[in-house]
């Protein structure tokens, strides 16, 4: 792997670049990150998809390695590598580093020699609704642009062992093409709002999906436990969505660690349980569980619902006043 230092551009990269600054000069460009790794299938469908309708100019930029559920997690101590990838039609790079990295370095120009007009992360192996939205290294892809000004939209196919297919990743970026076209469209006009980025998630029968649905994001929850276990070999794929799909194609590792007397294996059980959705209507997981196609728009503050400010308001001026900790 050949790394890349931020801020000072090789001159190696110049020449990879020439066709972007001499072709599709007037075309919208669209970076493309995941969680899933840069030859995960949901990404490659996207890609596909957005180079087949040779409107758009396709730059990607994704690890090179699953990183599920890493959420907004980043590189600081140490250089990230960057491996050139050959994907048809698209100027792709794989990064030994977290979603976030990937678009960090993606739309810093370090890399690439222009910003892109929009990110797209995705297309993931999983729905991320509710509460698996934080854990979610796909929606951390779209947020880090959302947090340099970008246009951004995370995507995710909620896949079901046993039914889905991987053709069906390719159902899942055609039914999403009329919501990047249109936002591209604003984003020409400068009309988009930059105060938010977009979460889809398409339905497990993607193909019959019941159109587009805008929703909230709900506080669904997978309930889990820790089960010690001998082998990592135990147990199905876990999705990013921190669900287990026991019927997945996707490869899992299959080393054995020699576990000594003083080293003992847990791995994450899925209960399957799920937390009420809350008083909203429009939640997404319920709509996509009932074969709607979810757009919720998301933002990065993490704020208190108003009855909990409210408590610590009056608890707070109280804390100074109280005795020593032997009143506990």
């Amino acid at each position: 792997m050949k790394l890349l230092k931020f801020g000072n551009r090789k001159n190696s990269l110049s020449s990879h670049f020439a066709i972007i600054s001499t072709k599709m000069e007037n075309q919208p460009t669209i970076m493309v990150t995941n969680d899933d790794g840069i030859d995960a299938p949901g990404l490659r469908a996207l890609v596909q998809v957005l180079v087949s309708t040779r409107r758009f100019q396709v730059l990607v930029c994704a690890p090179d390695s699953e990183q599920s559920a890493m959420s907004h997690s980043i590189t600081w101590r140490h250089p990230i590598a960057a491996r050139r990838v050959e994907i048809e039609g698209a100027t792709a790079y794989a990064i030994a580093g977290t979603p976030a990295d990937c678009t960090s370095l993606g739309i810093s120009k370090s890399l690439f020699p222009l910003i892109p007009d929009l990110v797209i992360s995705g297309i993931n192996m999983g729905s991320n609704c509710g509460y698996h939205i934080v854990y979610s290294g796909t929606v951390a892809g779209a947020r880090e642009a959302f947090f340099n000004d970008i246009p951004a939209i995370s995507v995710s196919y909620d896949w079901f062992g046993g039914q889905s297919k991987v053709e069906n990743f390719t159902l899942a970026a055609e039914a999403c093409m009329p919501i990047i076209t249109a936002a591209l469209v604003e984003i020409k006009k400068k009309t988009y709002p930059l105060r938010c980025f977009l979460n889809i998630d398409l339905p497990t029968d993607v193909a019959n999906n019941k159109g587009y649905k805008l929703t909230k994001q709900g506080n669904s929850m997978y309930k889990m436990k820790w089960k010690q276990v001998t082998s990592d070999m135990e147990g199905g794929k876990m999705l990013s969505t921190m669900t287990m799909d026991m019927d997945s194609t996707a490869p899992i590792e299959t080393d054995t660690l020699n576990l000594s007397q003083d080293r003992i294996l847990f791995k994450r059980e899925v209960l399957g349980g799920k937390l009420d959705e809350g008083d909203f209507d429009e939640v997404d997981f319920k709509f996509v569980q009932q074969g709607y196609i979810t757009v919720t728009p998301l933002g990065a503050l993490s704020n208190a619902e108003i009855g909990c400010h409210s408590y610590f308001q009056d608890w707070l001026p109280s804390v100074g006043e109280l005795p020593s900790a032997s009143s506990l």
